[in-house]
């Protein structure tokens, strides 16, 4: 009799000892089941989200390029350059410039007066002095330093800066900064017997244009 039961109580441990295993078995599967889900919905969500980059980055690249190419292409559209010239009675001064501006003279010069010219991509606007321009000329009967005097005031509280200017074995003054509220670009001044020339863009995204026309601009002593 005390061996049947320690049979049974032997066959119940082993029973217990089975339930636990498969029970512990149940739930491993069950946590892998889990994790395999959980790891399966995180690929898939990173896979997503790398998709979106690399959807992004090459809309930006395509953008970029898009950009040069226009920038390369206006760029192409300015050549072959125009050329200015003044009067000879104002020194004969010239220049080249892109094909792309319009060139407008403020008026028929006559006994005399100041000469001004105004250049702008596409179109000239109506003249004003708060107007912005590509390029704005102005030979003056006045002279080099009167001239350079309207601008001590701005120089001196810092809101231009002076350098020096060559061109073409001129040399004259550069003047780079804010003008005055609605103007911010640069100028360069040159003295030309009694006359005093003044070439200036009225914004810094012509300065590289500016650049091009002071490096070409020359004119008669």
């Amino acid at each position: 009799m005390s061996h049947m039961k320690s049979l049974h109580h032997n066959e119940r441990g082993v029973i217990s000892g089975m339930l636990f295993a498969v029970i512990g078995l149940s739930v491993l599967v069950l946590g892998l089941g889990i994790f395999s889900i959980w790891a399966f919905v995180a690929y898939g969500e990173a896979n997503s989200d790398l998709d979106g980059k690399l959807r992004i980055a090459e809309v930006e690249a395509k953008r970029v390029q898009a950009e040069a190419d226009e920038e390369k292409f206006a760029e192409r559209e300015k050549q072959p350059a125009k050329n200015f010239k003044a009067p000879d009675d104002y020194c004969g001064l010239r220049f080249d410039y892109p094909k792309t501006w319009s060139e407008h003279w403020a008026e028929q010069i006559t006994n005399g007066g100041d000469f001004e010219a105004y250049f702008n991509p596409g179109y000239v606007p109506p003249i004003s002095n708060s107007e912005q321009f590509a390029l704005r000329v102005t030979i003056e009967q006045r002279d080099f330093d009167s001239v350079l005097k309207r601008y001590q005031n701005l120089v001196q509280k810092g809101d231009l800066k002076q350098s020096t200017s060559s061109s073409q074995g001129h040399q004259g003054v550069r003047l780079t900064g804010n003008f005055s509220k609605n103007i911010r670009g640069d100028a360069v001044v040159y003295r030309c017997r009694s006359l005093t020339i003044t070439v200036r863009t009225d914004a810094d995204v012509f300065k590289n244009d500016f650049q091009s026309i002071v490096s070409s601009l020359d004119f008669n002593d």
